[in-house]
């Protein structure tokens, strides 16, 4: 069955336009509770739920309170706390569920809610559809007897200091090290600063000061250029920047680089393989570049490609035992650290790596350096695109083979075809995208 409402991560959209409203959060926050209590029928479950620093969390989290209480379920409210951070507290607290009031890298007049379930995990399909089934569902009200208790709790982002802290190896330190860290005015802002001062960086801090309106404005992972600037200026050893909700890791080195998802996993994994560290391979998705991939079998490292989606890339390396893998854009899961992609972990993950090889990120990357890429999105009418798409596929496979290759992915919002042609020539990916492009093009009436 296809979702409804829920998407790769969640339910998310555009504040006051449907499905995120008070009335339709609330509901969604009843049909997760009535789950919640047809699952466990012998104790009231308990959730928690955390926020970034948008100005519309207040409203949802209200909503989303008197759902779950309408329902007969016990909330736990943080307050802001990176998404990450939740998926810790609902482990570590023995909890039911966790929710997350965020969009992420989004803009702030978007918001979303996700889900994780008991463990911390990501909800999986069955969970969500069995929400879905729910929403269809006319919304009561528990009697007065059965109603849920709410309250705040304290403490919540100290416990996740300091379990953050517990991931980075005890016999080193961070001590002489210069950082900039930029918290994309988002759910980071109180949590990575004391993260990497107390393991003992000097730091400047910039995208610390929420006001409701700022998150991911110019700053964050999502917009590196200003994290640049603020490393050349205070001419700081490195730059590390998270995204809205402390998910997404983007870092920038003394001489000003950017380093993405793709170089830092690189990174991670390359150190983890020299010390036999590393459980199996790398997990990566179908637009990682693929100079990373035999960057990685040259040194006998395993590379498996999932679909695009962090949920994804979680869902083969469980099946494969695998504990690292991730994407570009910064989403980055060390498994045996915790049970989702988490930027602050990462990036301790990263700074332990380049103290273990005694490298600069730039000399542990020399190894490859991305193939140029060529996107070309083409608009249809439903048309049958692959087979107007399949003899030019063909012939772009053969000649790209060993030196390139070809995604092809409809868009999941839009009538859209995504051609994506990647080569270790230049010259190469644009020829045979363009080629590919025109003849789904040729098609379209």
């Amino acid at each position: 069955m296809s979702r409804k409402y829920f998407g790769t991560d969640g339910v998310r959209g555009e504040v006051g336009k449907f499905p995120i409203t008070p009335e339709f959060v609330m509901k969604l926050g009843y049909a997760a509770g009535r789950v919640l209590v047809d699952h466990d029928k012998d104790s009231r479950p308990t959730v928690l739920i955390g926020k970034d620093t948008r100005i519309s969390g207040y409203m949802l989290e209200a909503a989303l309170q008197a759902g779950f209480t309408a329902a007969g379920v016990n909330v736990l409210l943080t307050g802001p706390l990176p998404t990450p951070g939740i998926a810790y507290l609902t482990r570590a607290l023995r909890l039911e569920a966790g929710v997350v009031i965020s969009a992420s890298h989004n803009p702030f007049h978007d918001n979303g809610i996700k889900f994780f379930a008991e463990g911390g995990n990501k909800l999986d399909d069955a969970l969500e559809l069995e929400i879905e089934a729910m929403l269809d569902q006319p919304m009561a009200t528990n009697a007065s007897l059965e109603l849920g208790r709410a309250r705040r709790i304290e403490g919540a982002a100290d416990r996740y200091i300091e379990f953050c802290k517990s991931t980075f190896p005890n016999e080193m330190s961070l001590k002489g090290l210069k950082l900039v860290v930029d918290c994309a005015n988002g759910a980071t802002y109180h949590i990575a600063p004391k993260v990497f001062h107390e393991l003992g960086a000097e730091l400047v801090e910039i995208g610390c000061e929420p006001n409701g309106y700022n998150i991911n404005e110019r700053v964050g992972a999502t917009y590196p250029k200003t994290l640049q600037m603020a490393v050349l200026e205070h001419q700081a050893d490195f730059g590390i920047a998270l995204d809205g909700d402390g998910d997404r890791l983007i870092m920038v080195d003394a001489a000003g680089r950017v380093y993405d998802g793709d170089q830092l996993i690189y990174v991670i994994a390359k150190a983890r393989a020299a010390c036999g560290a590393l459980k199996g391979g790398v997990v990566g998705t179908v637009m990682t570049n693929m100079a990373m991939e035999l960057a990685l079998q040259k040194q006998g490292v395993p590379f498996g490609r999932a679909k695009v989606g962090d949920r994804y890339v979680l869902e083969m390396l469980h099946a494969d035992g695998w504990q690292v893998g991730g994407e570009a854009s910064g989403h980055i899961l060390c498994l045996d650290k915790h049970s989702t992609g988490d930027g602050i972990i990462s990036s301790l993950q990263v700074l332990a790596a380049v103290q273990q090889l005694g490298m600069s990120l730039a000399e542990i990357c020399a190894d490859w350096q991305p193939f140029p890429q060529t996107l070309i999105n083409v608009r249809h009418n439903g048309c049958d695109w692959k087979a107007a798409a399949a003899a030019p596929l063909a012939e772009a496979e053969a000649a790209l083979h060993g030196r390139g290759r070809v995604v092809l992915r409809p868009s999941g919002t839009e009538p859209v075809v995504r051609v994506m042609v990647e080569a270790d020539d230049k010259t190469l990916a644009d020829t045979w995208a363009s080629a590919i492009a025109k003849a789904i093009e040729a098609v379209v009436v």
